[in-house]
């Protein structure tokens, strides 16, 4: 748009705009309480500030983004704080301010149009400017700078022009809007697949990751740089597939590299544990460094496997990535309650990365002589600085056996002055001002988190992580779940907005999880309520796969049935796989059927888009070849342990489920009524419908699953 600008002038607002608390101040979200002291009259999105948009014929400024977003402190700071501008938006916008976290509804909504309109990308912060009558919007974008910069129109300048097409072009709005409204209506209804479903879907992700797939430093090729977690589950899961031949078993080890990588990498805080969302350049040294439950929450059982398949000298550091992670996750992201928090800021002190990266003078004034020797070489200190050409933030830059022989010590001594010297660098950035933290819980991520902690404890066998899950748990069966119903998010204060499909799958498959470190009655029948409301609440009864919102929910301008996955898995992915596995351990059709229909509902997504699609491919592949169950049931301590011991001999254990159920359990529901104790413990093993008979021996059990 060319317009000429209108309203107040910059300089004619400098004294203008309000200085009290707006109308964020007494939100939930620490996102939107960043914001309460802004010029700006912020208000959340609610049915007031869209009434009063309506009642003045003034378009709406949304914007969207979350409290760890580097680049939406940079906007707040440049334009959201300074007066003048603020008085621009106060006078020509009803400005909503929205936590894409909390509302994850409204911003796949939003990030939809914005790619429908600008024909690209869209991200944090998203800009949006509505019609006040139907919401649709008719100008987007992402970051704008104050002055004119990175090829980008100022703010106010674009502020301006918005505001004179929505007064002077209003029919070429509407007309606008007419056909994006069509185009949202239209997205994701293709009609579902009524043919026999196969693996073709499956095998053309596999030829699009392998296309994508960086050899030297795994991940996609080229920069930026995320795990795309979701894709590592899906080669994992086809390497553990015999009719998958993956030539010299090349999906494992693009994992393995992926991983390795990573590790090594500046995504992964080789201080403090943890990782951060993505990395900037191709060899993940360099990230933005907010840290988000629910990246960590999808690594850490992929690195849990990777310490227990390659339990040797060289993988060991899989290992101490696994137990960093959940050092950081106790120490730093697990609310007294036992929930986890969202996420950690990038910035600290108004500095993106301030609280990771280091001078080598500080390093050394913090280390002995000896640990220098080591820490030098091992985090890249003697090499030019990488992060903004004057600092330093981690990576392993050379193994330390390679260090131990050039210093003329032992490796073990190299690894005890390695750790001792990471101790006191510790210590040192203890001392920092720490980066802003998100604290409310939200129960998607806590879900996501409470199943890789549960697959983690089951593979490492580490009863610790076990006793996390068992609290978080308790934490969303307290506050998240009310009266039957679940909530998406919560604090000290409340439960906030009816639950996503996201919150009832993710937390389904933590509780499928859990039953499989830990048999409870109470969390098989939650896991029912929970699929029950699925199919009551958000099932699309005439097309298969389930709507991301309630059908009770706030009417939007779009109901999104999302098939892709995003930063996280796919709902409709995670409700497929997760009613798979419950319809076979409980022999119920209902839940059976309703994966099959989401299957069929995204089978042209899954076609068109397959490696963007891999949590649904992993759950298409589960229905062609459904996974192996196994019951155990046992009445004393030493037959379920002789058992347990029998099952994680088998080897690779990731398309087995296995439940270990004592003999005193509560009446059992479904086809596990049926599955009896016999002395000495049984063991039913099942593929899909079809059983073997029951095996009274553990070695048995092992023989039966090698076969398999």
């Amino acid at each position: 748009m060319r317009l000429s600008p209108i309203g107040a002038t910059l300089d004619d607002a400098k004294s203008i705009a309000p200085t009290m608390p707006n109308r964020l101040a007494t939100e939930t979200s620490p996102y939107l309480r960043q914001h309460a002291d802004n010029p700006v009259d912020w208000r959340p999105w609610d049915a007031e500030a869209l009434a009063e948009a309506r009642a003045q014929d003034k378009p709406i400024l949304l914007s969207i983004g979350y409290s760890a977003c580097h680049w939406c402190h940079v906007m707040a700071h440049e334009s959201f704080e300074d007066a003048a501008t603020a008085r621009l938006m106060n006078e020509m916008f009803i400005c909503i301010k929205v936590d894409r976290e909390e509302r994850p509804d409204i911003d796949k909504i939003y990030q939809l149009a914005h790619q429908a309109l600008t024909r690209r990308g869209g991200g944090w912060p998203l800009t949006v400017f509505l019609a006040p009558d139907d919401l649709a919007p008719f100008y987007a974008g992402t970051y704008f700078p104050k002055e004119a910069r990175y090829g980008m129109p100022p703010f106010a300048y674009v502020l301006e022009q918005v505001r004179g097409f929505w007064d002077t072009r209003r029919s070429e709005v509407r007309a606008q809007n007419a056909a994006l409204r069509e185009f949202l209506d239209e997205h994701g209804t293709g009609a579902a697949h009524a043919g026999a479903l196969d693996d073709a879907p499956i095998r053309a992700a596999l030829t699009q990751i392998a296309q994508l797939f960086d050899p030297e430093y795994g991940g996609h090729a080229g920069a930026p740089k995320f795990p795309h977690c979701p894709e590592l589950e899906l080669l994992l899961d086809l390497s553990a597939t015999s009719l998958f031949l993956l030539r010299q078993g090349e999906g494992k080890n693009n994992v393995e590299l992926t991983l390795t990588r990573m590790a090594k990498g500046g995504i992964h805080d080789q201080i403090g544990g943890g990782f951060c969302r993505y990395s900037v350049d191709e060899r993940w040294e360099i990230p933005h460094f907010e840290k988000m439950l629910y990246d960590n929450a999808q690594l850490l059982p992929l690195y849990a496997e990777a310490a227990r398949s390659n339990a040797t000298d060289q993988h060991k550091p899989a290992a101490a990535v696994v137990g960093k992670l959940v050092d950081w996750l106790t120490r730093e992201m697990t609310a007294p309650h036992g929930g986890f928090y969202a996420a950690l800021d990038a910035d600290s002190e108004g500095e993106e990365g301030k609280f990771y990266v280091w001078q080598r003078d500080e390093v050394h004034a913090a280390l002995s002589e000896e640990e220098f020797k080591v820490v030098e070489p091992y985090y890249g200190f003697n090499r030019p600085p990488n992060f903004e050409h004057a600092a330093w933030n981690p990576i392993v830059a050379q193994p330390l056996d390679a260090i131990a022989q050039t210093i003329g010590v032992s490796q073990p001594h190299a690894e005890n002055l390695l750790a001792q010297a990471n101790a006191k660098l510790f210590a040192a950035r203890s001392q920092r001002v720490r980066p802003g933290l998100d604290d409310k819980i939200l129960t998607s991520w806590n879900a996501l988190m409470i199943a890789g902690l549960a697959r983690a404890a089951r593979v490492t066998q580490t009863p610790s992580f076990a006793a996390l899950t068992a609290r978080a748990v308790e934490s969303l069966r307290g506050n998240a779940w009310r009266d039957g119903r679940l909530y998406a998010s919560f604090d000290g204060r409340a439960a906030r907005f009816p639950a996503y499909l996201d919150d009832h799958a993710f937390l389904i498959d933590a509780l499928i999880e859990l039953l499989q470190t830990d048999w409870r009655r109470d969390h098989l029948d939650w896991a029912i309520e929970l699929a029950d409301a699925l199919l009551e609440r958000f099932e699309d009864r005439e097309h298969g796969g389930f709507y991301f919102t309630a059908h009770d929910h706030e009417t939007l301008i779009q109901r999104p049935k999302p098939f892709a996955d995003e930063a996280l898995p796919s709902g409709n992915g995670v409700a497929a796989r997760s009613l798979l596995r419950l319809g076979h351990l409980l022999g119920e059709t209902r839940y059976l059927d309703a994966a099959e229909r989401t299957l069929r509902a995204g089978f042209t997504a899954m076609t068109q888009m397959p490696a963007a699609c891999a949590t649904l491919q992993r759950a298409l592949n589960d229905f062609l070849r459904p996974r192996t169950l196994v019951v155990v049931r046992f009445d004393l301590p030493a037959e379920e342990e002789a058992w347990r011991t029998a099952l994680h001999g088998c080897g690779d254990l990731r398309r087995i489920d296995a439940y270990f159920i004592a003999n005193r359990a509560a009446e059992l529901p479904g086809t596990l009524a049926a599955q009896k104790y016999i002395a000495g413990g049984v063991a039913y093993v099942c593929r899909g419908p079809q059983c073997d008979p029951p095996l009274t021996a553990p070695s048995r059990l092992a023989d039966a699953l090698r076969a398999t």
